[in-house]
């Protein structure tokens, strides 16, 4: 597991990447309306589930633990833009099942660990590179919906983390998804599983069901 290396470089261009991020090829928003979109944060939308670590791999409890472990840690970090619901950006998403399978991954075995344990896992990692993984997973300065992510083939997408990630549009006329392609070669690249989360916000979401990986892990 080598994510730990990023977490230096990542504290250096995460905070000018919120602010000068380029968006290459995806419009700002669906309806070009960005003025009209409210500003309900992804922040208040992940903390208003109180349910906490429970065995429903759909939701979003240790991502949720995560941003909130990172802002206590650090309270001027940049994925504190999160909280900021005037900042237009698009966030990616991994639900529970997403960070077992990482840990999983990160102790090769075949045995999803429980939510509780995944998340010790994860903040076993150090802040810093928690912070970085997060930040690998948001997109600023643009509010990209289900509409406009379909239409974006191919287009790079340069994350809070100072990285890129590519939009894979795939399937045919009665279905069409979107895969994300990460740094990874190694491992399944994540998939949107749930489109719109926060829907006429201008920070809006998009559930996934991988982590998105910052590094080529063996």
């Amino acid at each position: 597991m080598r994510f730990t290396r990023l977490g230096q470089r990542a504290a250096a261009v995460a905070t000018a990447a919120l602010v000068a991020s380029a968006l290459t090829a995806v419009p700002a928003t669906a309806s070009g309306k960005s003025n009209s979109l409210g500003t309900r944060s992804l922040a208040a939308v992940l903390t208003a589930d109180k349910s906490g670590f429970d065995r429903n791999g759909n939701d979003y409890d240790i991502l949720t633990a995560a941003v909130l472990a990172v802002l206590k840690a650090k309270p001027a970090s940049p994925v504190g833009v999160l909280t900021d619901g005037t900042t237009a950006l698009t966030a990616f998403l991994p639900n529970d099942r997403a960070f077992e399978t990482l840990v999983a991954d990160i102790q090769h075995t075949r045995r999803l660990p429980g939510e509780s344990q995944a998340f010790t896992a994860v903040a076993g990692l150090g802040i810093d590179t928690v912070e970085t993984v997060l930040l690998y997973h948001v997109v600023p300065g643009a509010t990209i919906d289900r509409k406009a992510a379909l239409r974006a083939d191919g287009a790079s997408l340069t994350t809070a983390a100072g990285s890129s990630i590519t939009v894979d549009v795939y399937g045919w006329w009665c279905f069409r998804g979107v895969r994300l392609i990460d740094a990874d070669r190694n491992d399944r690249d994540p998939r949107v599983i749930r489109f719109d989360i926060n829907k006429g916000n201008r920070q809006i979401a998009h559930g996934i069901d991988r982590v998105l990986r910052p590094v080529d892990l063996p």
